[in-house]
């Protein structure tokens, strides 16, 4: 339950961010919940290994639950500098390609 609730939330705050453009939105909120799996499944992938380089055998001791909580920091790192990336983006002023900036200083 709390899964999904965490999931809900991250499609939300994606779906906001690309909310005051009328396309994509849906897009954003799917985006975010696969940066989140995506994030996940590397940072346990990257923790097996090193455990399993640290001290062999030692994965095997391990359940899917607890590596599952192991990987959430991960997984909520990886969505939060998406986010960060993708608002600072959207914040970046766009200029035109025919628009000039001293554009009074050539008349």
């Amino acid at each position: 339950m709390i899964g999904i609730l965490l999931l809900y939330f991250i499609g939300k705050a994606f779906f906001t961010l690309k909310e005051q453009s009328k396309k994509g939105k849906w897009g954003y909120a799917v985006l975010g919940i696969v940066t989140y799996f995506l994030g996940s499944m590397l940072g346990g992938v990257a923790v097996v290994l090193a455990m399993e380089v640290w001290e062999p055998g030692s994965t095997d001791a391990i359940s899917e639950r607890l590596l599952e909580i192991i990987a959430l920091p991960f997984g909520l790192l990886a969505c939060w500098l998406l986010y960060k990336q993708l608002k600072k983006q959207q914040t970046k002023p766009h200029f035109d390609k025919g628009e000039v900036l001293d554009a009074d200083l050539i008349e």
